[in-house]
């Protein structure tokens, strides 16, 4: 099991191409917000999220991650 600070910098690798604004990454960088991502740009991130890290992350999931942190700290749950 990976500990939490290697999943942040693993999100944040993949955050990179999405990034179109070079927004400076912190777990409370939002997504919406800071990053100015539209819904398909969120599901081509989730889809690269979910393959890096072997998880599934459900629509309900997904609802509640705003913030670079808690997408963090739900990849950490799912991988048990």
């Amino acid at each position: 099991m990976t500990d939490r600070t290697q999943i942040l910098d693993t999100i944040k690798a993949q955050i990179e191409p999405f990034n179109k604004k070079q927004v400076a990454l912190t777990e409370a960088t939002t997504f919406q917000g800071d990053l100015e991502w539209d819904s398909l740009t969120v599901m081509d991130f989730v889809a690269a999220i979910e393959d890096e890290f072997d998880i599934i992350i459900t629509m309900n999931m997904q609802a509640e991650i705003e913030n670079v942190g808690q997408l963090a700290d739900a990849v950490a749950k799912l991988r048990g």
